[in-house]
């Protein structure tokens, strides 16, 4: 985790952007996950992430990396 307070690694990384709540448009974080290897490479991406089974599906996917 990091705090990114001038916005500069939400905006780089593209998980800055339009958003929509009860039919309001603002600007904010889109929840995303990267899977970084332990040599710097993203080996997976999820945008717009869904809390329900994404601990999952990021295990499962480790597992087939392994």
């Amino acid at each position: 985790m990091l705090s990114d307070t001038q916005r500069r690694v939400v905006v780089d990384w593209g998980v800055w952007g339009k958003k929509k709540l009860y039919g309001k448009e603002y600007e904010g974080t889109i929840r995303s996950t990267f899977l970084i290897d332990p040599k710097g490479a993203v080996r997976e991406v999820w945008n717009k992430v869904s809390v329900a089974n994404h601990a999952r599906n990021v295990m499962e996917r480790l597992k087939a990396l392994q």
